[in-house]
């Protein structure tokens, strides 16, 4: 079923080459080469694209709660995500943790601000109920 919406924005990227090639976004703000990880060949993957996506719209939907809690965020709010390709009897799969740091704030704060973030944050509703992810307090 489609959810009728609309569109805020439309991201568009060119690949070619697939993980050993190359990407370029329409607007030309992203242009990237592309590697497998682990190897020694120049380029990210997309596993550290979909890591720093992820954590980016995270960051902002922890904005968004923040305000609706009214609780100023602290200046030094940090995400740092790992994104894991994992291989097992049914081929590859991904694996995620949000490690959030929020200093200065109660910890009962600061759990609220980020279960509100995962309910909300787009990366985190697409990937609900599909990969294991754990959000850390860090």
């Amino acid at each position: 079923m489609t959810q009728q919406a609309r569109v805020v924005y439309t991201a568009r990227t060119h690949t070619t080459g697939g993980r050993d090639g190359a990407s370029r976004s329409s607007d030309g703000r992203l242009d990237i080469k592309l590697s497998t990880p682990g190897t020694e060949a120049g380029g990210t993957n997309p596993e550290q694209l979909f890591a720093a996506g992820w954590s980016a719209c995270f960051e902002g939907a922890i904005g968004l709660a923040s305000r609706k809690m009214k609780v100023t965020l602290p200046s030094d709010l940090a995400i740092d995500a790992e994104v894991d390709l994992c291989l097992g009897d049914d081929g590859h799969f991904l694996r995620a943790r949000l490690n959030v740091s929020l200093p200065g704030l109660e910890q009962s704060v600061a759990r609220a601000l980020v279960d509100m973030a995962h309910e909300t944050c787009p990366y985190s509703r697409a990937t609900r109920g599909n990969i294991e992810v754990a959000i850390n307090l860090v």
